[in-house]
């Protein structure tokens, strides 16, 4: 039923596939996220939704082969089928919500950092189409590593690219572009940052400091997506929340990112998972209670 589409290299071993699922593709909004699964065998993985096309009863997503379960949906070409796409889930972004000329009047800056500007590409789509142009800075370490060139361009009002090495736009990282266009007299009240949890990090202290309210998508912390694992445990102020069931969106001046960069690492062990589960008590978990 989930047949793939189209195929496309879009950067170093990351990809974008273009697969028929018609009920996802007349439901799904920026910020929500899907779980696939390659086949029979395989583990689910969560990922945002880069697009949904309803005409064509398609969705895109995008992806990064790291591990096992990347590897075999590289395998996979146009005419084959993943065997489970399920979504859409988690909490669209709160523009979604908001009155279309009260969108008009924001003036908006996403931060997108490697695979993560996909998601961020979908909502400037979802904006752009609602008549609401909105910047964007997009950051990698160097040129060969910036994805979606042409089609981040399509939707941006203002598309700046940040390269660590100055291979291409403004040489440095995101937050070294983000004060040069706030020297430059560049105003925003609002952010919306996706991307490696280290460059959200330091990208909230900055916005912090320049007063942009600010949210940020953890979705890079999910592992089951339903909110069973407790993968996606994080603190958000003085409140315990799951990226999956709660987000993936958060207040990002909120967010203990160092808390979460830690217990991700702990995660990956048996033994981390072991230890966190004595330290989290009855919060360890993401809220079905069978995970034992």
């Amino acid at each position: 039923m989930f047949e793939i589409t189209k195929k496309e290299l879009v950067g170093p071993k990351e990809y974008s596939m273009v697969v028929k699922a018609p009920r996802i593709a007349e439901k799904a909004l920026p910020g929500q996220f899907l779980i696939v699964r390659a086949d029979e065998d395989g583990e689910r993985i969560p990922l945002t939704v880069c697009d949904n096309n309803p005409a064509d009863q398609t969705v895109t997503i995008v992806f990064q082969t790291v591990g096992a379960e990347t590897y075999r949906m590289e395998k996979l070409d146009v005419g084959d089928h993943f065997a489970d796409v399920v979504g859409p889930l988690g909490n669209p972004s709160d523009l979604v919500y908001k009155p279309l000329e009260e969108l008009k009047a924001m003036h908006i800056l996403f931060i997108a950092g490697g695979v993560g500007t996909a998601p961020v590409y979908h909502q400037l789509k979802w904006l752009h189409e609602h008549g609401v142009d909105a910047d964007c800075i997009q950051g990698a370490r160097t040129k060969e590593l910036l994805i979606l060139e042409d089609e981040m361009k399509s939707v941006c009002g203002n598309l700046y690219f940040a390269t660590d090495d100055g291979s291409y736009g403004i040489h440095g990282n995101v937050c070294v572009a983000l004060q040069q266009l706030w020297d430059e007299g560049k105003r925003y009240d609002h952010c919306v940052m996706i991307g490696p949890m280290i460059m959200m990090k330091f990208a909230a202290q900055l916005t912090k400091k320049l007063n942009i309210p600010s949210v940020a998508s953890m979705n890079t912390i999910m592992v089951d997506g339903t909110g069973m694992c407790g993968a996606c445990r994080l603190v958000v102020g003085d409140e315990i929340k799951f990226a999956c069931v709660d987000g993936p969106e958060f207040d990002a001046w909120k967010i203990d990112f160092d808390q979460a960069m830690q217990r991700g690492r702990l995660y990956k062990t048996q033994e981390g998972r072991l230890l966190l589960e004595e330290q989290e008590g009855d919060t360890h978990e993401g809220g079905c209670g069978q995970c034992k």
